[in-house]
């Protein structure tokens, strides 16, 4: 009986560990769809899912991360870079546009890789060292921020950031088919088996045989092929490679990782969680501009706040499967 017990509080605990920011997120949107008339007007509702878009691709990437044990601190610079080089490469052309920023930025993360797996340093040192590179390559570019590339009226980049189907934004269309992509990678194929062996135990993964070194190489050029072509989306929403993105997104991603149920330690992790949890950070962001009083810094307060106490009760949901 103690046993059954016991095993019942262990499955409640992974589920709650699971699904604890979804529930959230209801809930959040039956009192907001209430409380505030605006909310669930067609229009804000297309705003919440196109600000989320942006921010759900960079997230992707670091969900992959931090299943297999890692962090990746240079996607908001990366992220920024990519957009510059987009508005840049968009006076030659769409392929120039798309390609470009996406082969610096998949590079990026492919020496990120290549250092963390084959010398075996800090993912948080690399990837550290990785941002600032970006940052710097980004003020070369554009003359410390000074030059602003923007973006033609009729470029057929525009359509990336700025285009509908159906009324909805093509950007969310595109994060949509992304994190499908990526929850089959994840949980249907070998390699996303690997990124969870990775994270759970890389000592064990590597005595069975699996190609760690290759699969964190991958992950980390993963990583900075989506956050630039997160860089790609912005820039074509916005018409020009803004230089002041960016700061501060990398913490963003991760917390929206985090909020979704994605353990920092690896080895446990969901693509819908992570999704679960840009929508939150959304929805968050949104309420409080509707509140309209607050001033737009408590956007910041509060996740900061709500991501320290899905963090604890992660941390005690784990101790509490691990008694059980």
């Amino acid at each position: 009986m103690t046993a059954t017990v016991s095993a019942r509080n262990a499955a409640f605990a992974g589920v709650l560990q699971r699904q604890g920011a979804a529930v959230v997120l209801v809930l959040g949107v039956v009192v907001a769809w209430f409380a505030f008339p605006r909310f669930g007007s067609a229009d804000n509702l297309r705003d919440l899912a196109l600000q989320s878009s942006f921010l759900a691709v960079i997230a992707l990437g670091m969900t992959f991360v931090i299943i297999s044990g890692g962090i990746d601190l240079s996607v908001g610079s990366v992220y920024a870079l990519g957009g510059v080089l987009a508005a840049y490469g968009s006076r030659y052309g769409l392929v120039v546009a798309i390609l470009l920023p996406l082969t610096v930025c998949s590079l990026i993360g492919l020496v990120n890789g290549l250092l963390i797996a084959r010398t075996r340093m800090a993912p948080f040192i690399v990837t550290l060292a990785s941002l600032l590179f970006a940052r710097g390559l980004l003020l070369a570019l554009t003359s410390e921020g000074a030059t602003t590339y923007k973006v033609d009226s009729d470029s057929a980049l525009l359509w990336l950031g700025q285009g509908t189907i159906l009324g909805v934004g093509v950007p969310v269309f595109l994060a949509l088919i992304l994190f499908a992509l990526g929850g089959v990678l994840l949980r249907r194929t070998r390699f996303g088996q690997s990124v969870f062996a990775i994270g759970g135990a890389e000592q064990s993964a590597l005595l069975m045989g699996l190609a760690v070194a290759r699969t964190k190489i991958t992950l980390y050029t993963l990583s900075g092929a989506l956050a630039g072509l997160a860089g790609i989306l912005t820039a074509a929403y916005l018409r020009s490679g803004v230089t002041v993105i960016g700061v501060g997104t990398e913490l963003d991603a991760i917390s929206v990782v985090v909020i979704g149920g994605t353990l920092l330690t690896g080895g446990a992790g969901t693509i819908v969680g992570t999704l679960v949890g840009v929508l939150l950070r959304t929805l968050i962001q949104n309420v409080i501009n509707q509140v309209g009083s607050l001033d737009s810094n408590y956007q910041t307060v509060v996740s900061g706040a709500f991501l320290l106490v899905v963090v604890v009760i992660q941390r005690l949901l784990a101790r509490s499967r691990t008694r059980n």
